[in-house]
Parts: C-alpha cells; sequence; structure tokens
C-alpha cells in the first residue's frame, strides 16, 4: 500500500485529504506543521506529498528545495496544494522541485486523479533500453539519473519524464496533448502554461544542451539530434 504524506495547517481539508485517499486504499499520514512533518520523514519515507506552501513553521517552497537536495528525496513526488493563484508562485513552485501544482478549492476527484496519475508515472515498469543518449545528455533509467557533459542534473520527477519521452522520440514531434497525457496521465485541464514551464525550467537545467528542445507553434516539442 502507497504511503501519502499530507502537509497542511487547515484541519478541515487535512480531514477532506485524508479521508478522499484513504477511501481509495492510500496509506495516509497528516501532519499540521513542517515540524512534525520532519520528525516523521526521519522515520519513515513517504511514496509520494501533498504539501501546502502557507505553513506556520516553516514554508513549503523551503520545504521543496531542502527534499530536492537530500538523495533520499531527491525524486519523490511531491504535489504542491495553496491557496495562491498568482502565475507567478507556480512557477515558483515548479522552479524548487514540485511535480504538479493544485490550487484550493479544488474537488476531491481532481485530487485522487492527480495522486493516482503521479503514481502510475513513478511505478511504471519501463522495457525499453536503459541508457538514452543524444548529444552530451544521457539518460540511464536504471539509476534515474541525468547527466550533461558527466554532470548530473537535478530534475524534479516530472521533468526527468519529459525528457525521457523527448528522447525516446527525438526527431519526431511530440503533440502538447501526447506529452500531458503520457507524462501527467489524466485528461489534463490545468493551467495552459503549466507544460511550457516545465520545458522552460528543463532547458535551463540541460544548459546549453537545452537547446535542443524545440518548440513547433501550435502543436508542441520535439528533441533534435
Amino acid at each position: 500500500m502507497s504511503l501519502i504524506y499530507i502537509v497542511e495547517d487547515d484541519k478541515n481539508i487535512r480531514e477532506i485529504e485524508t479521508f478522499a485517499l484513504g477511501n481509495v486504499g492510500y496509506e495516509v499520514k497528516d501532519f499540521a506543521s513542517a515540524g512534525e512533518f520532519y520528525k516523521a520523514l526521519d522515520v519513515r519515507k513517504p511514496d509520494l506529498i501533498l504539501l501546502d506552501i502557507m505553513l506556520p513553521d516553516e514554508d513549503g517552497l523551503a520545504i521543496v528545495k531542502k527534499l530536492r537536495k537530500w538523495e533520499e528525496t531527491k525524486l519523490l513526488p511531491i504535489i504542491m496544494v495553496t491557496a495562491k493563484t498568482t502565475e507567478i508562485d507556480k512557477v515558483k513552485g515548479l522552479d524548487m522541485g514540485a511535480d504538479d501544482y493544485m490550487t484550493k478549492p479544488f474537488g476531491v476527484m481532481e485530487l485522487i486523479s492527480r495522486v493516482k496519475a503521479l503514481f502510475r508515472r513513478s511505478v511504471k515498469v519501463q522495457t525499453e533500453e536503459r541508457v538514452l543518449q543524444i548529444g552530451d545528455i544521457v539518460l540511464d533509467r536504471d539509476k534515474h539519473t541525468v547527466s550533461v557533459k558527466g554532470n548530473v542534473c537535478d530534475l524534479t520527477y516530472k521533468e526527468y519524464e519529459l525528457l525521457k519521452l523527448l528522447m525516446k522520440n527525438a526527431g519526431i514531434v511530440a503533440t502538447r496533448e501526447t506529452i500531458l497525457d503520457r507524462v501527467w496521465g489524466i485528461d489534463f485541464e490545468g493551467e495552459s502554461r503549466t507544460l511550457d514551464m516545465h520545458i522552460k525550467n528543463l532547458r535551463q537545467k540541460l544548459l546549453e544542451e537545452g537547446s535542443r528542445i524545440k518548440t513547433v507553434r501550435n502543436v508542441g516539442y520535439i528533441m533534435d539530434v
């Protein structure tokens, strides 16, 4: 049974999230503060985290930044949950390493769909070639790492899956619909710029090799070989 940690200071929202996810078969533990969350993290690592930005003792963005620096939580799927609605807040969350972003208020079915989609991508057994290389970009599927000229890139889960899709289909245009379906795993109806923000972040992290990811206007993206 997959374990989900919910970090949310609003008791009512925390209880709704816990009940909804527990009702569909997940093991759920909830925390009202960052301090409680860290203590539990030392004992047992979850399989996914739902993390609110506005917490009483530490900003959720700071928590994500820490988690992405620690080896044991570097690739842990994280969904940011917040009342903030401006695009800059969403960009900050993605920049820090969040894999998905939900804005309150949201429906229970949307929450469950996002969580299931992220789990499908994180546990799906892959059978294709284990190492992909284009130019100086090397993606090692066994180690779940990406490097450019031998230097490891710190990618979020979504960035890794996005790059893998583009590299596997190098030279072929991947439509926006195809990317959203295969990487997000649902009929995605979130912010229209979510994919674009992930592409932007991925290009920056790949340094000069990021220019290989080309935009095909009104269609999608393609990885140059």
